[in-house]
């Protein structure tokens, strides 16, 4: 029963990965897609931060599954958290995040912008994103995105990219 399982488990991280233009190895099950942005968001926070990093970059319309671990790492690790504004389209303000990024990118340990607006469906220009990122992780929350939209883990760069099951009938 287990070896059945385990295939069954790699068959379907196979066709995630297939499905989103990434490596089967770069597929991780979670419970959930909040448990993966708690993941992704503190562990790059974590890893920014054993390298003298301290700042978490959000958007001013993040998902409550990014925006609270984010002030979870303000209030417990001290994180310095800075929000992105958008405009009145509800699109990031990529001239606010170039500025940032030039003059505050040494503090920056992750950046996190939700590919598609959960309540808007608005798209976020994430690969524009990690071009003006350079060398700092960036995380998407696609769970939004996933079979609605055209969405590619590799096109877009990102450093992690969370989707969720139960939007296309998984557990």
């Amino acid at each position: 029963h287990g070896r059945a399982t385990r295939k069954s488990l790699e068959d379907a991280r196979e066709s995630i990965a297939r499905e989103v233009g990434a490596l089967p190895s770069e597929v991780i099950f979670t419970a959930s897609g909040t448990e993966a942005n708690n993941i992704a968001l503190k562990g790059l926070w974590w890893n920014g931060k054993a390298k003298g990093k301290n700042v978490v970059v959000i958007s001013a319309i993040e998902h409550h599954a990014i925006s609270d671990p984010a002030h979870w790492l303000e209030t417990h690790e001290g994180a310095e958290i800075v929000v992105v504004p958008v405009d009145v389209h509800g699109v990031i303000d990529l001239d606010f995040l170039r500025n940032l990024v030039a003059t505050r990118g040494e503090q920056i340990a992750v950046i996190s912008i939700m590919h598609s607006n959960n309540e808007t469906g608005v798209l976020q220009p994430i690969e524009e994103v990690v071009s003006i990122a350079g060398s700092i992780p960036v995380h998407t929350d696609a769970v939004q995105s996933f079979k609605k939209v055209p969405l590619s883990y590799k096109d877009l760069g990102v450093t992690a990219l969370t989707l969720s099951a139960h939007k296309v009938g998984g557990p």
